[in-house]
């Protein structure tokens, strides 16, 4: 078929491997336009770019497709069969969803309708979930509602990271993608019951609450890292970002809820405790507790308040 491919971020990267290796011949590749990035904030190329050039496929970087009628007008030139979409950034007009003989496809990281939105992912992990999946879906104007052509699951653990789901849907994603384009089948309308959003995260979101229980501390530092980070603050003021804790539920205590236990970095929940394993100070790496530790002490007593503080600077959103 003719494809056009539009994605951004890594996660779209083995979709477009995938349709490229299934020998669908992909017209144009449309991606984020490149980002000021690293220390030097030098223009940087998004992931999908860098793929598609390495395979020699022609890239647009728009900065934006609203009201954007010369844009319109090349993506209908193209004369594609369909335009696959995963994780691209820009809202679709209404006459480049139309554009495509079969319409666009998104590959979307949730079992729809649970998780539409912005950062189905970490909400999956966040909220409990037992499993998380990709959905192909014939796009349309709203919000993540267009009818199902396929969808497959993956087992969310006690273990899962966002990391490790995001590698997972992705991998998934393109299988999906290209077995969606070889088999046609029958779309499926989206159930009206189950309905759920995933909003877009802010690096407030990743500050802990120490009244919340072990498990669902344990649960937002797997959800939140490495985007947008979690973190907690120091009596002095600190910004202390967490990378990674081994969560506690049958601790039992008396202490105020963030209050350190013990010299091992064991901290007190609302029910249960925590113990964080990674941790990083500002303007330093992330490093291991005991490493951690050796340079700042943080003995038993050590209260680590619930309280407002700026949060940790973290790379870009992937």
């Amino acid at each position: 078929m003719r494809l056009i491919f539009m994605g951004t971020p890594d996660f779209s990267v083995p979709a477009l491997h995938a349709l490229h290796e299934a020998g669908h011949e992909i017209v144009a590749v449309y991606t984020q336009p490149p980002r000021p990035a690293g220390r030097g904030k030098a223009l940087r190329a998004s992931p999908v770019h860098q793929a598609a050039e390495a395979l020699g496929i022609a890239v647009r970087h728009p900065v934006s497709l609203r009201k954007n009628t010369d844009e319109w007008a090349v993506f209908a030139a193209f004369d594609a069969d369909a335009a696959i979409v995963a994780a691209y950034g820009l809202i679709l007009p209404q006459v480049m969803l139309d554009a495509p003989r079969l319409g666009c496809l998104n590959i979307h990281a949730s079992l729809l309708p649970r998780w539409r939105g912005a950062s189905p992912i970490q909400s999956a992990i966040l909220a409990g979930d037992t499993e998380s999946g990709v959905t192909i879906m014939q796009m349309e104007a709203g919000l993540d509602t267009g009818p199902m052509l396929l969808r497959g699951a993956v087992p969310i653990t006690a273990e899962t990271t966002a990391t490790s789901l995001h590698d997972a849907l992705s991998a998934l994603g393109g299988k999906l993608v290209v077995q969606a384009l070889a088999e046609h089948p029958a779309a499926v309308p989206q159930p009206a019951n189950g309905v759920t959003y995933a909003e877009k995260l802010t690096r407030e979101d990743g500050r802990i609450n120490w009244q919340e229980s072990a498990c669902a501390i344990d649960r937002r530092i797997r959800a939140l890292t490495p985007w947008p980070g979690t973190f907690t603050v120091l009596e002095d003021g600190m910004v202390l970002k967490i990378g990674g804790a081994v969560p506690l539920p049958d601790y039992k205590h008396t202490a105020r809820p963030g209050t350190v236990l013990d010299d091992a970095l064991t901290v007190a929940c609302g029910t249960g405790a925590v113990r964080l394993t990674r941790l990083q100070k500002p303007g330093r790496g992330m490093i291991e507790a005991d490493a951690f530790l050796r340079g700042h002490p943080l003995p038993a007593g050590t209260y680590l308040p619930s309280q407002q503080a700026e949060a940790p600077d973290t790379s870009p959103a992937p």
